[in-house]
Formats: structure tokens, sequence, C-alpha cells
């Protein structure tokens, strides 16, 4: 669920280059190798709904662009239209490894590697964490 945001558009082009397949909607159905989300647009006023409908497909993994602070009423929403703690739970937010990053490539970039880190069931640490700094 990509808005029209700078981190949304580096993520339009980047996706697409490691296997997702970008939507603007949400889908009728989760696509075959399952679903992966990622909702960049925290002041959207249809959120809750479409986090509702995208939490019944059960999918794979879903981020919320903002902070808490942003994103933590759309949580409460969810919960006062009776989703279960243990969907809502699934929700990512904020999203993206954190590599310290400050533009929105940079930001698009720890959100993808994120997303693909949960694709293949890995930390998204370093490799060698000796030599991490």
């Amino acid at each position: 669920m990509l808005a029209d945001t700078p981190v949304a558009s580096a993520l339009r082009r980047w996706a697409p280059d490691v296997g997702f397949e970008v939507a603007d909607n949400v889908p009728s159905e989760p696509p075959r190798g399952g679903l992966y989300v990622v909702h960049t647009d925290h002041d959207a006023p249809d959120l809750v709904s479409a986090l509702e409908r995208l939490l019944t497909m059960e999918p794979r993994f879903v981020g919320l662009v903002g902070s808490r602070r942003h994103t933590g009423h759309h949580l409460e929403a969810l919960r006062a239209q009776g989703m279960p703690e243990d969907a809502i739970g699934r929700i990512q937010t904020p999203v993206g490894l954190d590599i310290g990053a400050q533009t929105p490539a940079e930001i698009a970039l720890s959100i993808l590697a994120g997303v693909v880190a949960a694709r293949r069931g890995a930390p998204g640490g370093w490799k060698d964490p000796l030599h991490s700094r």
C-alpha cells in the first residue's frame, strides 16, 4: 500500500528488483508467494479499514511507516473494532531495519531490507557482528 510519498517512490522502484510486486490497493486475495505489506501513509483516511482487510488475509509481513506516536491511534482503532491482539501485534511500526536512515531513499532501503529479511526468515543483522560498528 504505497502512498504518494518519497519513501513510496523509492520502494516502487526497488521492490520489483528483489522479487516483490507493488500494489497500490488492498488485493482481493493474497498473492501465491504470500502477502508482504508496507503501508507508507500513516495519515491515510482509510488506513484502519485497509489494515483490517489486510490482516484477515494473514500476511507474512505488515509494516506501517511512522512512529508509534503517529500510528498508535490506528492500532487502538483496530482494537476497538475487535481485531484480535495477535493480529495487531503482527504490525511492525515503525518499520525498517535500524540503519540510521534519514533520507527517504535510506528509509526505503531500510524498509525493503527488513521485508527481505522477513521473507527469508533472517534476523536482519550483520553477517559478521565482530566487524559492525
